[in-house]
């Protein structure tokens, strides 16, 4: 027979009444680890340390990622997930009657969902504003992506194919720009195949050959050699790329993991403040 436990109501069931979450602290930590992203994202900025951020249109390319972006990168994440998690965790309300172990993930857990909520801020909210604050370097990764045919091939290699030899009559504008079009489809299509055909090689040496007046065999040589730098600049962008999302990674680990332990060290200092009361002033 199975006995039956009923609990009567008001009776201590050993669990405090104090919810193990404190939204409030959570949140203000994560908008306070946002707001100190966007400030030392703009010093940053300010001192010429661009970085590649979270937020669309925003930080330097790949291609000038360098070793010292990474580590700036790192040294903001940790800061503001640090500053944001200690605030989590010493505004968060006292737990009564609660194991010290208990009390220790729960802090921990408090840092954690404040970093999670701060990234997921930054990522949906404040998005124009970090454009606005970089807004030069959107304009001219705008101005860049426009100086580029439709199909996504850098101009200065199409233009590499047709460049004139000395003495060359130029072609009409119309007739050059089609040319140009053309050419650049082409050259963009093997771009994505990572090949080009030897039907495609033929035709695009043999536009070349009448646009610059230069013989098969040149004609012929200078696709070959612009396709493969193009092959190659388009292989270090993909790279530096790389590289730059190993960083991203390591500083939003780091981030969380400083989120984390700072939060623990404001719960505990929470938790060991006392209010010291004065003594009334005698009335007169």
């Amino acid at each position: 027979m199975i006995d039956t436990v009923v609990i009567q109501p008001g009776a201590d069931t050993g669990e405090p009444s104090v919810a193990g979450v404190s939204w409030a602290a959570v949140t203000a930590g994560a908008i306070v680890s946002c707001a100190l992203t966007l400030v030392i994202l703009a010093f940053g900025i300010g001192l010429g340390l661009s970085v590649v951020s979270p937020w669309g249109g925003s930080g330097v390319s790949a291609t000038t990622f360098k070793i010292g972006t990474g580590l700036y990168l790192v040294v903001i994440a940790m800061l503001s997930s640090s500053i944001g998690g200690y605030i989590a965790g010493r505004l968060r309300s006292r737990w009564i009657g609660v194991h010290s172990d208990e009390v220790y993930f729960r802090d921990t857990a408090h840092g954690f969902l404040s970093w999670a909520v701060a990234l997921i801020l930054t990522a949906a909210f404040l998005t124009s504003a970090a454009s606005r604050m970089v807004g030069g370097e959107a304009r001219n990764e705008g101005a860049a992506r426009a100086e580029q045919p439709s199909d996504g091939v850098d101009r200065y290699f199409v233009d590499q194919l047709y460049r004139s030899g000395p003495g060359v009559p130029p072609t009409e504008v119309a007739a050059d720009a089609a040319m140009r079009a053309e050419g650049g489809i082409i050259l963009g299509h093997s771009l994505r195949q990572r090949e080009m055909s030897a039907a495609d090689k033929t035709y695009l040496a043999g536009s070349v050959a009448t646009r610059t007046g230069l013989s098969t065999v040149d004609a012929d040589k200078r696709v070959s050699d612009v396709f493969a730098q193009a092959q190659q600049t388009i292989d270090a962008v993909r790279k530096a790329a790389a590289h730059a999302l190993y960083w991203l990674f390591v500083a939003l680990l780091l981030g969380a993991f400083s989120a984390s332990v700072a939060a623990t060290l404001g719960g505990k200092q929470r938790d060991l403040a006392h209010v010291h009361e004065h003594p009334l002033e005698p009335t007169p």
